[in-house]
């Protein structure tokens, strides 16, 4: 017989609240992407409004504003003003913003709509009524992969079933133009009743390998370079050599050696290499010519300078948010406000903590960029092979601060510096020990072998156990295996690589 039984536990527990958790996701955020973010706080609450006096960019609203933070982002602002070297593009949002007023203020200067007319020469299909042309009319717009692979399966006669396989099959495609899933999986995305045989699907993928660019649908990169080769204009030896080459021997043209690759054709070296030639003309991504990839623009939040020979961290104006509260509504709303007016009241509340949250962001940046140049400012003074090992924990330590939260403010988050801009976790690194007792960063490893490669003799380049033995005997004990993927991280080619490159 069961029975019930009622206990009495004491435990502690860490909830989040609804704004903790948001000022997490706000701290973790990218100067770009947090800048959006109070765009869409500035549009939905009326008491945020933009700082368009020229001020430094803080929130000015806030009675609780730091002289300190603002100190910083003045220093940060005449430093660059007084030396043009350390304008390193992080203007380019203020100047675009300025020369989108320009355009605005210079809008008197075009032709008014009921002058439109005058502006199109007769006869050349100018617009009339009530349609006008645009700037925008006249711009080129993108053509992505499907897009123009749809467009040339619309002009083809082709039955429900087969346009249906087709188009599923195109959906399937990635970014480089390869189909990576199975035809099993096209037949389903068709949903098809009944459902599509095998015949059918291999149909649809042979007449989509027929669209161009050549080589999209391949299932594989031997079968993407056999598609383009099979469209080249050559003589009939010479394709049915090149087939045999991306076919069977498509390992040894990548080790680029002739002399092998014509032992196992039976033929002579001239016509391999001559054909080698050819294949390697070939595009082994077809669809990446219609990828429409934007360029990933970087604002650093922190600039270093060297003053007094200490390195120091100052904020980067660009980066700093324009915002500010706009006292006349906040003191409109705290004369006339009533039991009525909760939702104003929630927006002049979240507006104040907006502020606030902007001011302990900045200053949690500039507090860790300022402790990580305290560990790290030989990097600065020597190079990589300075850099030393680094913990998030002993910048928590340095800064107060919790370990996570260290973590949150180094993610996407970039420091400009004059041997370049790095991102702030590019300072952290585990010990690695060495031979005389102490520790060494992986990155400073990872800068002794590129210099190791970069300056081995060309007619014999340093092996993997080569880079190993020789960092041992200055102390640093790394296994081959590491040195590997150590190199591949830097992109530098194997030994017999850069053998073959020294020779051609």
């Amino acid at each position: 017989m069961s029975t019930i039984q009622l206990a009495r536990r004491l435990s502690q527990t860490q909830t989040l609240t609804p704004r903790l958790q948001h000022a997490v996701r706000l701290l973790q955020m990218s100067s770009l992407d947090y800048a959006q973010e109070l765009n869409e706080a500035m549009a939905r609450n009326p008491f945020l409004e933009p700082d368009d006096d020229g001020g430094d960019g803080l929130p000015t609203g806030d009675p609780s504003r730091s002289p300190a933070l603002q100190g910083a982002a003045d220093t940060a602002m005449s430093a660059i003003a007084g030396d043009p070297a350390g304008a390193i593009d992080v203007g380019r949002e203020t100047d675009a913003a300025h020369a989108d007023g320009a355009r605005e203020n210079d809008a008197d200067d075009w032709p008014r709509a009921a002058d439109a007319d005058d502006c199109w020469p007769r006869g050349t299909g100018a617009p009339t009524g009530e349609m006008e042309a645009t700037a925008l009319d006249f711009a080129a717009t993108h053509v992505g992969l499907r897009e123009h692979l749809l467009f040339q399966a619309n002009v083809l006669r082709l039955g429900e079933r087969d346009r249906a396989l087709l188009c599923a099959a195109i959906e399937c495609l990635d970014d480089d133009g390869y189909l990576r899933t199975s035809l099993d999986d096209v037949a389903r995305l068709a949903e098809l009743d009944p459902a599509a045989d095998a015949t059918e699907t291999t149909t649809a993928l042979r007449l989509l390998q027929s669209f161009e660019p050549a080589g999209v649908g391949a299932t594989s990169l031997r079968e993407c370079l056999r598609l383009q080769w099979r469209q080249l204009p050559m003589d009939d030896a010479d394709r049915e050599l090149g087939e045999h080459i991306l076919t069977e021997q498509l390992e040894v043209l990548a080790r680029r050696d002739a002399i092998d690759l014509a032992r196992r054709c039976h033929c002579d070296p001239t016509t391999v290499d001559r054909l080698c030639h050819a294949i390697r003309r070939l595009d082994p991504r077809p669809g990446l010519a219609y990828a429409n990839e934007q360029a990933r623009y970087i604002t650093p939040d922190v600039i270093v300078r060297k003053a007094r020979g200490q390195w120091s961290a100052q904020l980067n104006p660009a980066a700093v948010p324009r915002i500010r509260l706009n006292e006349r509504y906040a003191h409109l709303f705290q004369r006339h406000r009533d039991a009525r007016h909760r939702e104003m009241a929630g927006h002049l509340q979240e507006a104040r903590w907006t502020l606030r949250n902007i001011e302990q962001r900045f200053s949690t940046i500039l507090d860790v960029s300022n402790a990580i140049l305290r560990r790290q400012h030989r990097f600065l003074d020597v190079g990589v092979f300075a850099m030393k090992p680094l913990m998030l924990r002993e910048i928590a330590s340095d800064c107060g601060l919790h370990q996570s939260t260290v973590c949150r403010v180094t993610n996407n988050k970039y420091m400009a510096t004059p041997c370049g801009v790095f991102e702030l976790k590019y300072f952290f690194s585990r010990a690695m020990p060495m031979k005389s007792g102490g520790a060494c960063s992986p990155t400073a490893i990872r800068g002794l072998i590129e210099g190791m490669v970069a300056n081995e003799p060309p007619d014999a380049p340093l092996s993997d156990v080569d880079i190993a033995r020789l960092l041992a005997r200055q102390g640093v004990q790394v296994a081959r295996r590491t040195v590997t993927k150590y190199r591949q991280m830097l992109k530098l080619p194997a030994v017999e690589r850069r053998r073959q490159l020294a020779q051609n």
